[in-house]
């Protein structure tokens, strides 16, 4: 069984096991639209932003992102617009490849901090001994409740 409703700008997609006739149906709800377009369920990235992490942070697009902070050389806080459930979610990183001038190129991006608020993350540079090291682009996605 399945039904769709609509109440104050939301609309929830309810499913149900079939049952007998007279039975109480038990509603699960899979999946809700917000009206400001999120897509509430566990197949729906929660959070996801794009931004360049080189002399200002420069978000070049993002949902659920409120402003991404620089905590210093290759340290940086995204800030969710709208809290995430638990601190329980499940975190991507990538990013380009940023030539440091000796024709090496490889970083690494870790999560250091997880809050249902925010999210902080470094880039260590591998040719530089590991040292912290601003990157061009930088992609997180996140999934969770």
């Amino acid at each position: 069984a399945s039904i769709v409703r609509q109440a104050g700008g939301v609309i929830s997609f309810d499913v149900a096991p079939s049952g007998s006739a007279d039975a109480a149906i038990s509603w699960t709800t899979p999946l809700t639209i917000t009206n400001d377009g999120r897509g509430l369920s566990q197949f729906t990235a929660k959070a996801w932003v794009n931004y360049r992490g080189q002399t200002t942070n420069e978000i070049r697009d993002s949902h659920n992102v409120s402003s991404v902070g620089d905590n210093g050389t290759g340290r940086y806080r995204i800030n969710w617009a709208n809290a995430m459930a638990n601190t329980s979610y499940v975190t991507s990183i990538g990013n380009t490849a940023d030539n440091l001038g000796n024709g090496d190129n490889r970083f690494i991006l870790v999560v250091t901090s997880v809050s249902t608020s925010y999210l902080d993350v470094v880039s260590t540079a591998v040719q530089n001994g590991f040292s912290y090291a601003d990157k061009s682009h930088v992609f997180v996605t996140v999934f969770g409740d």
